[in-house]
Order: structure tokens, then sequence, then C-alpha cells
């Protein structure tokens, strides 16, 4: 079967690490199911392992993808929950220590083919086409996750996005809308603001721009660039939800402003089965779809990878085997 694979890093030219060609299809053990992708959504954990972050040698060759929608070999169509739990395991797979992901031990989506746990597939909402599907698992659920379980945000309450494009702010523009929040982004174009509020954002800002007033509580993806930023513009008791740190890992902690304001700083990293069903229903019934940058075969893969190493995109790349 085709697929976009690695089977050996390159840490300062992930490109060149990328490969796409045949690779075995996969056999599901006991208990797994097999899904024929009928499309399958880019991440920057993809570039991270193209990288050889999180990937040891040993595991590769290596399918990569965290996120697919497709056809069970019985005929259902389903959404691929990509948080794979240990045997065992019971409670909220994202706090298991030895969870992975798709891509990390086992052969991920950018396959014609993937196999997962059966538990590990929900049902597609008929609203969506397989494309919009394929954005949900990580990215959605990602920001579904940090609106609710992780933000302590209500309906009315303001939330600030740190960055206007790519797949988790895009996702939390159009989800905080849905959950009833007002919701302010930041871009670092006008094309990207300009975006964002015609995903139904209530304002957009150039990046460290003095906001109106305070916020309830940021969502964090960028790290460094935008962290002095986001603490000054909670309200006392406000919370930041940080998932990633595009920009660097190591911000200037303030902790001055930190214990003196009570905020919170709180890290989220993907979602259950359980949040992903719920977002799924969230989405089916606000009539939401995933803002999708653009569809490539498997064939264009490195089109879409550099897309995303030079942050060319507009919410969620997407291929379709």
């Amino acid at each position: 079967m085709r697929a976009v694979y690695v089977t050996e890093a390159n840490p300062e030219q992930p490109l060149d690490a990328l490969q796409v060609g045949d690779r075995p299809e996969p056999e599901p053990a006991e208990g797994w199911e097999r899904v024929h992708v009928r499309a399958a959504a880019l991440n920057h954990h993809d570039v991270w392992s193209l990288r050889g972050v999180g990937l040891p040698p040993e595991r590769m060759p290596m399918i990569l993808g965290t996120d697919a929608a497709g056809v069970t070999d019985d005929g259902r169509e389903v959404v691929v929950h990509a948080v794979i739990p240990t045997d065992g395991w019971q409670g909220d797979e994202t706090l298991d220590p030895k969870r992975t992901l798709l891509s990390e031990l086992h052969q991920g989506t950018l396959a014609e083919q993937v196999i997962v746990p059966r538990r590990n597939l929900v049902d597609k909402p008929h609203e969506l086409s397989f494309e919009e599907a394929a954005c949900l698992p990580t990215a959605f659920l990602t920001a579904y996750r940090m609106l609710t379980h992780d933000s302590g945000l209500s309906a009315g309450d303001t939330v600030l996005i740190q960055g206007a494009s790519g797949g988790v702010v895009s996702a939390a523009t159009v989800l905080g809308k849905a959950l009833g929040l007002r919701v302010w982004v930041t871009g670092s174009t006008e094309a990207k603001r300009d975006a964002a509020l015609a995903r139904g954002a209530d304002a957009a800002f150039e990046p460290g721009d003095r906001l109106p007033e305070k916020v309830d509580a940021v969502v964090e993806t960028v790290g460094e660039a935008t962290w002095k930023h986001s603490l000054r513009a909670l309200r006392s008791g406000g919370t930041i939800v940080c998932c990633g740190a595009t920009s660097g890992p190591n911000p200037p902690a303030e902790l001055n402003r930190v214990f003196f304001q009570q905020l919170r700083i709180v890290g989220s990293t993907m979602g259950t089965r359980d949040e992903l069903d719920a977002m799924l229903a969230l989405v089916a019934e606000h009539g939401v779809h995933p803002p999708v940058d653009r569809v490539l075969p498997l064939t264009d893969a490195r089109e879409g990878f550099a897309a995303m190493i030079d942050g060319e995109l507009d919410g969620k790349i997407v291929f379709r085997p």
C-alpha cells in the first residue's frame, strides 16, 4: 500500500527524511480493526518525527500521521482516536505515562490503511466530509480539552488565542464560538487576522498589542515569543493553557506576576476518546466545519510538509490516499 514514512531521521533537513512509497498492508491483532483511510491530516508532530524527536531509529521505518477518517472492513464510517494507552490502563489515557500516539510505536495514518484498537474508533458525523473529519482527532481534540477540561471557562468568558493560523488555534477559534465564548486572537499578518475573523473570532490583534481589557484565559501554543504577552493579558486568577511552544520552550517565568496575581498555568496534551466523542457531537450540533488549508494526494506529501514547516497555511493540510 502507498504510505508516507521515515526510515532515517534528519534533524536539520526534515524534508530530506520524507519518503513516499509502498509499505506492507497491516494485519489487525485481536481487539484491533483495520481502517481504510479516506483522509488523513498533517500535524507538527509529523515534522518532529522526521527530525527524530520521540522516534528512535529502532522504531523505523515508521509511517507518519496521527489523524484519519475512513471506513472499517465492515463499512462503518469512523474517526480515529490517536492516543494509545498501555494494556490494562484505566481512566484518562492522556495521563498514562507510557501512552503513545499513532506513528510513535504503532504505524501511523498517512497511508491507504491503518490498524487501531477497536475502542479508538468513533462514528464519523454524517454532517462532515472525510477530509473535515480527519482534521479533528489531534488539533480539534487538543483545542476542545484546552477550552473545557483545562481552562475553567464558561459561556460568556473571554479567551485570547495566541496565533491566528495553524491547526490548534484555528480549531480553538471555531470551537470557542460553539462553546459560547468571546474569542480574541493574535495574528502576525493582516491576512491571518482577517481569516480568524472570518472563522468567527470577535476581535483580532497584532502580536503583543495592548488589549482593551484583561481576559479570563489564554490558549498558548507559541511559547517564548508570546509568553510575556499572555501573562500580562490575564486577569487576576486567570489561566494560561499551554499545549506547545513552537517558538521555543523556555520563556521568562515572571513568577512574581504569577503568584501575586494568582495565575494558573496548565499543561495540556491531546484528549480522551470520550472527549473526542463529545467534541464530535458539539461540531455536529453547531454546524462547525474545520478550516482546511488544502487537500493533497499522498504523492504530494512534500508540498504539505513544506507548507507546515514554513508556516504557510491557514487551517489544516489534509492528504487523500
